[in-house]
């Protein structure tokens, strides 16, 4: 389906359709992308390993979310840039200077999330923390 295919009364099914390519094309195309999904899948497996409860796993999957999210609208922002103009544009790269700085402020405040969760967990299986 293309753009120009993507009526304003599309369905659900066509809606959702779209937005999972978007993700497929995102994990394709860009090495940051991947890189955020093979971490969350690393905190995924260290939460289930150190046994996270309710509450830790959901500020972890909020942080993941939000960083992917966040990623995700960067590669956005970063293909429109090239379908508008190829040629430099201080203002273009400003903008994407500040969407990339969106993911590293994402990115900066889930690390901290995760090593407060995980350092306790460690500290909890260690006896230096009482849970």
């Amino acid at each position: 389906m293309t753009f120009a295919d993507k009526s304003p009364h599309r369905s659900w099914r066509d809606k959702f359709a779209c937005a999972f390519s978007g993700v497929t094309r995102a994990m394709r195309t860009q090495v940051s992308f991947a890189v955020h999904l093979l971490v969350a899948a690393a905190v995924v497996v260290l939460a289930a390993a150190l046994g996270c409860g309710l509450v830790e796993w959901c500020l972890l999957l909020s942080c993941i979310t939000g960083v992917l999210t966040a990623e995700t609208f960067n590669t956005a922002l970063e293909r429109m840039a090239k379908a508008v103009t190829s040629d430099h544009d201080s203002n273009l790269g400003d903008a994407l200077d500040i969407s990339s700085a969106a993911v590293l402020l994402a990115a900066l405040g889930s690390s901290t999330v995760g090593v407060a969760i995980f350092a306790r967990r460690v500290a909890v299986l260690l006896g230096w923390w009482a849970d």
